[in-house]
């Protein structure tokens, strides 16, 4: 993994934010995390200096944008200008989790699109490339104009369950808004699907499950999402899913936020297994005993090798 484009050797850097998935990712590349020092001041104000040179490399900072938010988001940010200005060859940003990624739109008056911003931040910190998994949409890779590599722990994640080989089974999706995404997994596991839909009451109301499309009676589910916030979604959908008549449920989602009662509200509800990923970490207070936490490190790590030598990344998904 030598000096191929002319950026040097691979520098990984970690966040304060994925400092076990950025190890894990290291230990894949065979590649060690770069030391340098972070001081947080009495004001809050961030200081970071390299302990060494990253003059003319190809340098990757891992950190994703979970809680608390503000201060990854700035410290990546931080990081990313500081690296820019020891004359790094070249600069990717690689955040698993994309914050405010929900915020694609103005869809009510006088209000922000805050991806947007982030995008825009990003790039003008210095990043020359990014990397990031299942965005809560896609077309927020327009809202970037530098190049970069959207990934999605889609296989990762439908490749466990077809393991599991589970006979007679359905997949569900939490809402009509992951309806693609959902026919993508039914059909590689060759299962029928079905949707939870959800509507509002009214312009402020929270969105409610109210009615499943499609045939649970009798089968295990396989209930996916991209994300679990709060858990108040998924929980109704399996509420509604136990309802109709469903066996066991499994659920599967990509990015595990599992903020305020989600814990406590998941562990009430009779799911068989919750399948997850590290793209933020899940404290070991959080990790309940039918939770199965995937790694996205060897996906990470395969398309950082990939992206510095130049070679396609489509090809490790066949495409």
């Amino acid at each position: 993994m030598g000096d191929r484009f002319g950026y040097g050797e691979i520098k990984l850097f970690s966040g304060s934010g994925s400092a076990a998935l950025a190890q894990e990712i290291s230990n894949y590349l065979g590649v060690p995390l770069e030391e340098y020092d972070l001081v947080q001041f009495p004001n809050e104000n961030l200081f970071i200096k390299l302990r060494g040179s990253i003059r003319g490399q190809d340098v990757y900072l891992i950190q994703s944008m979970g809680p608390p938010v503000h201060r990854n988001i700035l410290e990546m940010l931080i990081m990313i200008d500081c690296l820019k200005r020891d004359s790094a060859g070249r600069i990717t940003a690689v955040f698993p989790y994309m914050a405010y990624a929900r915020s694609d739109k103005k869809d009510q008056p006088r209000v922000p699109i805050t991806a947007r911003l982030i995008a825009d931040m990003v790039e003008v910190a210095g990043t020359d490339r990014y990397m990031t998994i299942d965005l809560h949409a896609g077309q927020i890779q327009g809202f970037f104009s530098i190049p970069g590599d959207v990934l999605t722990a889609f296989h990762i994640l439908s490749d466990y369950f077809l393991k599991k080989d589970i006979q007679n089974g359905v997949v569900a999706t939490v809402d009509l808004g992951f309806a693609k995404k959902g026919r993508n997994f039914a059909e590689k596991l060759g299962l029928p699907l079905a949707f939870v839909e959800k509507r509002r009451q009214g312009d402020r109301a929270r969105p409610r499950s109210t009615t499943i499309i499609g045939d649970v009676k009798d089968r295990d589910v396989i209930l996916v999402d991209d994300e679990v916030l709060t858990g108040g979604s998924v929980c109704e959908a399996v509420d509604i899913l136990k309802e109709n008549g469903a066996k066991d449920i499994y659920m599967s989602f990509t990015h595990a936020l599992l903020v305020g009662s989600a814990v406590e509200e998941l562990k009430e509800k009779p799911i068989k297994e919750i399948v997850t990923t590290n793209t933020l970490p899940i404290p070991e207070e959080k990790i309940l005993p039918n939770m199965t936490v995937l790694s996205v490190a060897p996906l990470l790590g395969e398309v950082i090798i990939r992206a510095h030598e130049g070679r396609s990344v489509g090809e490790l998904f066949n495409e």
